[in-house]
């Protein structure tokens, strides 16, 4: 997808180009807290993100240190309740759910749209500085002694047994919710206001297509989190009867709230994580992407079936098996979107020019742990089969292989795809590629043996277990070892590169997206003349070139209108 006047700029001379990069049109550490430039903001929202990751993943090694052994050698009951507690909330609300939207979503969607910037860039600003005063309210939550409900903040825990730290901790995700809103209604805003002319709906790259999805669900879900939570604090500071049964209250609401929120929250985490995978697999293919028409639909019915499938998180919680079959076929129904984006990646590589270059390698790697996964939740999805593995390892491996498997996966899979666009440098191909292949076999040894141990019965959230788990054990935790040292490999060679790395052209991939028509890092304004779109996306492999996928079919909407 190209502009034809955007070809101009690129003719300009390099050190032009480097000279008033966005990051070096401004200095000072004001222009950065101070910045209503996305893609500064982009780059503030990921320094906090990989602070929070840091933090997670401690939290994550002493688990599995602790669960090395069946005796509880390194942390009491208690503590390891408050563990397992400070590595779901800081990992699903302050990594996975900002992950991709506020880091690369942030950076990218204007410049793959042909805007300057977002729709409400001091908006943008305001939605970083929400997030860190929440993740100051959970870090004070965290030196005060922590939480012990578990990240779900399940009543009767949160309202009359947990830590008094609940209010901070569930005040601290309230306030990362109304972030995301905030961050939510900007990219929808600027995706219906802000498109180049010519670039009309079906014009789109998909992971525009993915993050409007997202931000759809930001907006209408996280609301109901609030809600609950605020009903949490209420009982707990106010004691007002909400979920307190002796009183007339209801246990049971607070799961609906809760969940209402937190499967398509689910989405809010991997849908980005689909939007990066088809726009990698394409390039490093040299094909245009199959069924973008159906990828789009797919991308629109997993945001909208999100919201109706909550209930299979409560099938032993006493509802009816009325309500719990139709949950389950609701579950299965989901499923097909997704299988379509699975399939459709299948046959974009069928009889491609595939490169393994890094990227790509992150890339297969998510396809096959997101379909694994994904094959797990149909097993989930069944009510007696649900029956005998809930609450066990088993569905802490189904979450792992879609959460960490599928988005950061995609997540460093995006990053080594755009560093050369976000700083200029390329990384380093080698190490990059190792990296990749680490990950995926670290992760697998990782997390597969807990499907073992979830068929075999053996509960989660437990600091002490039956010796003949251990062996099980043994293999997470080291796989654990090869997974931490996959994900802090890139964190060296790609500071590395800031120094070292060799220079990148503006197109080093020869991609097709509009980001790649500007200057590599951009500039300020994000294109020197304004670009005008004139073909489709994915156009990768000419008639003159060899064979490709038949002609996209022209859709009613190739106009710029909103």
């Amino acid at each position: 997808m190209s502009g034809i006047t955007a070809d101009d700029a690129m003719a300009e001379a390099p050190q032009e180009r480097q000279g008033d990069s966005y990051l070096t049109a401004e200095t000072g550490l004001a222009s950065w807290l101070l910045t209503t430039d996305h893609k500064r903001v982009a780059l503030l929202y990921a320094a906090a993100l990989t602070a929070f990751f840091f933090i997670g993943g401690a939290a994550a090694v002493l688990i599995r240190l602790e669960l090395f052994t069946p005796a509880s050698d390194l942390v009491s009951a208690e503590g390891y309740n408050r563990l397992f507690t400070l590595h779901g909330l800081v990992m699903v609300w302050f990594f996975l759910v900002p992950a991709i939207p506020n880091t690369l979503g942030n950076f990218l969607l204007p410049l793959m749209i042909g805007a300057r910037d977002l729709a409400f860039p001091r908006l943008n600003l305001f939605s970083w500085y929400l997030f860190m005063g929440a993740g100051l309210l959970l870090l004070a939550a965290l030196l005060l002694g922590g939480v012990d409900t578990g990240w779900t903040f399940y009543t009767p825990f949160s309202t009359g047994y947990a830590h008094s730290n609940v209010l901070l901790a569930a005040l601290a995700v309230v306030l990362v919710g109304f972030s995301s809103v905030a961050t939510g209604v900007n990219m929808l805003a600027t995706v219906h206001l802000l498109r180049a002319p010519g670039m009309g709906w079906f014009r789109l790259p998909l992971l525009v297509w993915s993050i409007y999805g997202t931000a759809l669900v930001m907006v209408l879900a996280t609301p109901v989190l609030a809600a609950a939570l605020l009903l949490v604090v209420a009982e707990r500071a106010f004691g007002l009867p909400i979920f307190d049964p002796r009183q007339g209250g209801d246990p049971l609401l607070f799961q609906h709230l809760f969940w209402f929120y937190s499967h398509p929250a689910v989405y809010i985490m991997i849908l980005p994580a689909f939007g990066v995978v088809s726009e990698i697999v394409p390039c490093f293919a040299r094909r245009r992407i199959f069924g973008y028409t159906f990828m789009v639909y797919a991308i629109l019915m997993i945001a909208l079936l999100g919201f109706l499938v909550w209930g299979h998180h409560m099938f032993v919680s006493g509802q009816s098996l009325y309500a719990s079959l139709v949950f389950s076929f609701l579950s299965f129904v989901i499923a097909v979107p997704s299988a379509i984006k699975v399939f459709n990646w299948s046959f974009t590589l069928y009889r491609g020019q595939i490169s393994f270059q890094a990227p790509m390698l992150y890339a297969l790697g998510f396809i096959g742990l997101f379909t694994l996964g994904g094959l797990t939740g149909l097993v989930l999805a069944s009510v007696p089969v649900n029956r005998h593995v809930t609450d066990t390892y088993y569905v802490v491996a189904h979450f792992h292989f879609i959460m960490v498997g599928g988005a950061v996966t995609a997540l460093y899979g995006g990053l080594h795809f755009w560093w050369p666009k976000i700083t200029g440098r390329m990384p380093p191909d080698g190490w990059a590629r190792f990296a990749a292949v680490l990950m995926f076999f670290g992760f697998s040894f990782t997390f597969f043996p807990m499907f073992v141990m979830g068929f075999l019965g053996m509960p989660r959230r437990y600091a002490s277990y039956p010796p003949e788990f251990q062996v099980w054990h043994v293999l997470a935790s080291a796989g654990a070892v090869l997974l931490a040292a996959a994900y802090l490999l890139p964190m060296g060679y790609l500071a590395w590169s800031l120094v070292r790395g060799r220079r990148a052209g503006d197109d080093p991939w020869n991609a097709t997206g509009l980001e790649w028509r500007t200057a590599s890092p951009p500039p300020r304004d994000n294109f020197r003349v304004p670009p005008i779109v004139e073909e489709a996306a994915y156009l990768y492999h000419p008639r003159h070139e060899g064979p490709r996928h038949e002609e996209q079919e022209p859709h009613r909407d190739q106009g710029g209108g909103t």
